[in-house]
């Protein structure tokens, strides 16, 4: 079958013979906007790539010690009845897991050295079906948590603040106090270390213990869970979970999910990506509007052809249709081409960047400096179709002047000097 002239005198344009000093200094244009194009399409694809996997490291380590739903009881206090409250959350198919824990704040003391700390209290049997601190944990650290012994797990941060190993013995400082004829005593309690954990997050590392659920609630003067911590079958899910809880449970409930709990990281992450992504399509801005000088000098070396063709019969909308070809065969193939480069580099950046870190001897993520001391990468569909889309309308954008210029050329102007 014959393809219209129109795509065919396009491709050959694109090709820009050689034969003159003219044509080649078009077709020198031309490919550089075609690597502009590629190398920004490349550029989006591998920073959007490095940032969501930046932040999905981050969110599953965080998610390894917070719950994707936490459901509390009324004014932050005992729930009513634990019983039904978990048969009621069960209920909603998309939760997998379900535990009941005792949360508050105290003080731990080893000596002179005192740091303050969120203290959780878990059932160790129910603890993995709603995260998956036992992992992190030191071997069987949880299985040691028996109630009416006291035992207490530390973020690994905390045990090296305070000096601490397995066995050693730490004070915990309980808020309130109790009234004696002397006045308010603190109450304290002595407690043995019988493991620690280590989720690769600072902030959980550093400040949070967990004991026993019977424990706590002796300790701090409870008469049951404080609330039940929840895990989805799609975590993406959680927030709409959590407000189809709020409606469904019975009594004054306060649910949380893990997107509220750091919703200023989050918030900041997108706002960061956001920027990065406008910035960078601005590399395929500038790479596909040099194609309006690449066409406008075809236009001017091609005004002879451009007069024969209209004399043949040729309208003004095929004249259009010839640049308009040309312009998005470079637009199509530069954005193919980075789409190529940008995948083949993401994909393969934890291999990539160790090589070049062997190679210049150099380690661009410390481990002394940073909470992720390697590169991660997720390229994702909802990035890399939106950057396609965006370098593709640019290069067809940025060929219509040109060639609405070259449908415009009158023949008898164009043949005059020929």
């Amino acid at each position: 079958m014959a393809l219209p002239y129109e795509l065919v005198l396009g491709w050959r344009y694109t090709r820009a013979g050689r034969a003159t000093r003219r044509n080649g200094f078009i077709s020198f244009i031309s490919g550089v906007s075609m690597l502009g194009i590629s190398l920004g399409v490349a550029a989006l694809i591998i920073v959007l790539s490095v940032m969501n996997g930046f932040q999905k490291e981050v969110r599953d380590r965080m998610l390894s010690v917070v719950s994707h739903v936490e459901v509390y009881g009324p004014g932050g206090g005992v729930l009513p009845d634990v019983n039904r409250t978990l048969a009621e959350v069960r209920r909603n198919p998309e939760v997998i897991g379900a535990a009941p824990f005792i949360a508050t704040q105290s003080l731990i003391a080893r000596g002179e050295d005192m740091r303050g700390a969120i203290v959780r209290g878990i059932d160790p049997k129910l603890e993995s079906q709603v995260t998956d601190l036992a992992a992190a944990t030191t071997q069987g650290a949880l299985d040691k948590l028996v109630p009416g012994q006291f035992g207490i797990v530390l973020g690994a941060e905390l045990a090296r603040n305070l000096g601490v190993r397995d066995g050693d013995a730490v004070t915990l400082i309980a808020p309130g106090g109790q009234v004696t004829p002397a006045g308010v005593v603190p109450r304290l309690k002595q407690m043995t270390v019988v493991g620690t954990f280590d989720s690769g997050h600072f902030e959980y590392d550093s400040g949070l213990v967990l004991l026993h659920i019977d424990d706590a609630a002796r300790i701090f003067r409870l008469e049951g869970p404080t609330g039940i911590r929840l895990k989805l079958r799609d975590l993406n899910r959680a927030r709409e979970v959590a407000a189809q809880l709020t409606t469904s449970l019975s009594g004054e409930f306060l649910v949380r999910d893990w997107t509220r709990q750091n919703r200023t990281w989050f918030a900041a992450v997108q706002l960061e990506k956001r920027m990065m992504f406008i910035i960078l399509t601005l590399i395929v801005a500038v790479a596909a509007f040099n194609l309006v000088s690449t066409l406008v000098m075809t236009v001017t070396d091609k005004r002879a052809d451009i007069a024969i063709l209209r004399t043949l019969g040729a309208s003004p909308a095929s004249i259009m249709g010839i640049f308009v070809v040309q312009g998005a065969a470079v637009g199509v193939i530069g954005t193919l081409a980075g789409l190529l480069l940008g995948l083949a580099v993401a994909v393969n950046i934890e291999t990539i960047v160790p090589a070049l870190e062997h190679a210049l001897n150099a380690s661009f993520l410390p481990k002394d400096i940073y909470l992720i001391s390697r590169m991660p990468s997720d390229p994702q569909a909802n990035d890399i179709l939106p950057i396609a889309l965006i370098s593709l309308v640019l290069a067809f954008v940025a060929t219509l002047y040109p060639s609405w210029r070259a449908s415009r050329v009158n023949p008898a102007e164009a043949l005059r000097y020929e």
